[in-house]
């Protein structure tokens, strides 16, 4: 193998192959992440996707330890962020735990509902839900 043959085997091993990611969005989706992208100045949706990624990925590191992830205004108020898939990771020994006291009759009154047909929803949640 000549030397040249060697360089071109080598440039073609360090190349690193880019990978190709669609997502299927939702109009709204789509309209958040373009106005993110609007907001945040990013002009591709590559930058979009890998500054959301290195976002997730450190919020996924701090549940895995434990942590809360929490937002705090200039006045000192504290919201914590609640995300069903993020506490997934997090360690069973931090996740809130609740005890219900129910009577029989509350019992029997949760079975009917959980065995019951669906309740339509009222028109202030199909508001709520449309934003």
């Amino acid at each position: 193998m000549t030397l040249a043959a060697v360089s071109k085997t080598n440039d073609a091993s360090l190349r690193v192959r880019k990978s190709k990611f669609q997502a299927d969005l939702a109009p709204s989706e789509d309209q958040m992440v373009r106005a993110l992208k609007v907001e945040l100045q990013l002009s591709s949706n590559s930058e979009f996707l890998s500054d959301a990624l290195t976002l997730f990925r450190w919020a996924v590191s701090e549940r895995k330890r434990g942590h809360r992830i929490v937002s705090e205004s200039a006045s000192g108020e504290r919201r914590i962020l609640i995300f069903p898939r993020l506490e997934r990771v997090a360690p069973e020994i931090n996740l809130p735990r609740v005890e219900l006291d129910w009577t029989e009759r509350e019992y029997e009154s949760f079975a009917e509902l959980a065995l019951g047909e669906p309740a339509e929803p009222t028109e202030a949640l199909i508001q709520l839900m449309r934003g």
